[in-house]
């Protein structure tokens, strides 16, 4: 029998919150595990905080950290998985696009020797959303291809890992977090398990667009040195059609023919044109490493917690069901 911590990032999921927490406790009725639900609410500005206070109140294995502000997902991730401490830690959203009955189906592929079960999102499987899987399918073959670790095209932040995984996994102390890329690189024995996404329970996705580039924008600067080489390619390019420009104009004086030659305004502005483009192209990739690299060596916290109930110890009144978990030396 282990313990399983899941640790459950949430921001302004208030409607549903409550209504996933009960699927997923009774989904884990039977197993025989003894779990532990770590909801990390990042700045929430709805009625999060206070539905957690009230499951917290009927459940003593549920634990809340409260961040001071809206640090990001992955930021949230990471809080989660600094508080956590079992036998393994299984990390999903609260939305409900992580189906809860997957969770016994992970855990079961843990117990057969796996360290990491990454679950890899079927989104074929959904309609709609056409352009969110284009930009998804083309960042994960880029940075599969251009990037020194691979990715499983489709990989959420739906996963199980085992106690040493997630040891090995909080000594990367990063600022800039990416979680799909971040685990296949600590190169534990990982199995995934594709999923189709289930609906959400209440409200729209938190996830906007310029989230998603900021992710993607992490996951590719921070996995791969490829955008600095595009810049020495395309340097290089442009030294080779300089030189061709060069023999050009050199075979008319080599011919005698230097009246065919017209005045070369047009060529010079297309020379001009895209040598100052690739110029800025270069400094705009200098400008994007030398950010995250001041963002690091700054070394800022990745979170800050405003509250915890790993302090006060937990709730006194328990569930009903299932049986209760004890109380680890930590939270006495």
């Amino acid at each position: 029998m282990a313990n399983i911590d899941f640790v459950i990032p949430v921001y302004n999921e208030a409607p549903g919150l409550a209504v996933f927490h009960r699927s997923l406790a009774a989904t884990l009725e039977g197993l025989g595990h003894q779990a532990r639900f770590i909801y990390v609410n990042d700045g929430s500005t709805d009625e999060t905080a206070k539905v957690l206070a009230e499951m917290a109140a009927g459940d003593n294995r549920v634990v809340t950290l409260e961040l001071s502000r809206n640090f990001g997902h992955q930021a949230a991730l990471s809080a989660g998985l600094d508080a956590a401490d079992a036998d393994a830690v299984l990390m999903m959203d609260a939305d409900g696009e992580h189906p809860v009955e997957l969770a016994p189906e992970m855990i079961r592929l843990y117990e057969l020797g796996y360290e990491v079960v990454q679950t890899q999102r079927l989104d074929q499987a959904r309609k709609g959303f056409r352009f969110k899987r284009l930009t998804a399918s083309i960042f994960y073959r880029l940075i599969n291809r251009l990037g020194e670790t691979q990715i499983a095209e489709g990989a959420a932040d739906f996963r199980l890992l085992s106690g040493s995984a997630l040891s090995a996994l909080r000594e990367i102390r990063e600022y800039h977090r990416f979680y799909r890329g971040m685990v296949p690189w600590i190169g534990f024995r990982t199995v995934v398990l594709p999923y189709a996404p289930g609906s959400r329970i209440a409200g729209a996705s938190k996830y906007s667009l310029r989230k998603m580039m900021r992710l993607a924008r992490d996951g590719m600067f921070s996995f791969s040195l490829a955008p600095l080489r595009l810049g020495l390619v395309l340097g290089a390019l442009f030294l080779v059609l300089a030189g061709i420009q060069v023999l050009y104009v050199l075979s008319f004086w080599l011919r005698g023919e230097q009246r065919l030659l017209a005045p070369g305004w047009s060529s010079l502005m297309v020379v001009l044109t895209v040598g100052t483009g690739i110029v800025l192209l270069i400094l705009g990739i200098l400008g994007l490493y030398i950010g995250m690299i001041f963002q690091e060596v700054k070394r800022r916290p990745v979170y800050l917690l405003k509250d915890s109930s790993l302090e006060r110890g937990p709730a006194a009144t328990p569930p009903a069901q299932p049986p209760q978990r004890p109380t680890r030396p930590e939270e006495e």
